[in-house]
């Protein structure tokens, strides 16, 4: 499965998985930015995250546990 930066709760499921020790609450939007990039599913403009986007995937992480 392909992500991108339209996909903020499967970003945040993949994110969750692969830093089961991380409150997605303690990161900044920097290091937020690089985990996503740092996924292999992710395929996208690496430029296209929007401060909106970024915390859609934060608050769809943190939902989750």
């Amino acid at each position: 499965m392909t992500l991108t930066w339209d996909d903020p709760d499967d970003i945040a499921c993949a994110l969750a998985a692969a830093h089961p020790e991380t409150d997605p609450l303690d990161l900044n939007f920097v290091d937020l930015h690089a985990m996503v990039l740092d996924l292999p599913e992710f395929e996208d403009d690496r430029d296209a995250a929007s401060e909106s986007k970024l915390e859609a995937i934060v608050l769809a992480w943190n939902d989750q546990l």
